[in-house]
């Protein structure tokens, strides 16, 4: 399903029109951490289709969020590990 409630650039406006309508959400676990000037949440929620991580990178106010189905997180720590292993691994190249 798609919206049409779209700006000229492609992206929806839906966070421009208002607040956004409640839902039922549960937050089960909420860890911030600060990288440089970046500030990411991660928040472990529950809704009536079942669970997922919302993580939100906040940058000067612009927000980005991705949410990951619980189902999904073993899958995605370990894309997450292996990118950690090689980035340990592999030299920094030279500004």
């Amino acid at each position: 399903m798609f919206s049409n409630n779209r700006s000229p650039s492609g992206y929806s406006n839906y966070g421009d029109s208002g607040p956004k309508p409640s839902s039922n959400e549960d937050t089960l676990k909420t860890e911030k951490i600060q990288i440089e000037r970046k500030t990411f949440v991660f928040s472990l929620k529950e809704n009536p289709r079942g669970r997922f991580l919302r993580i939100t990178e906040d940058v000067s106010g612009r927000r980005d969020t991705i949410i990951i189905p619980a189902p999904g997180l073993i899958e995605f720590k370990k894309i997450v590990d292996e990118m950690v292993k090689v980035s340990s691994e592999a030299p920094e190249k030279p500004s």
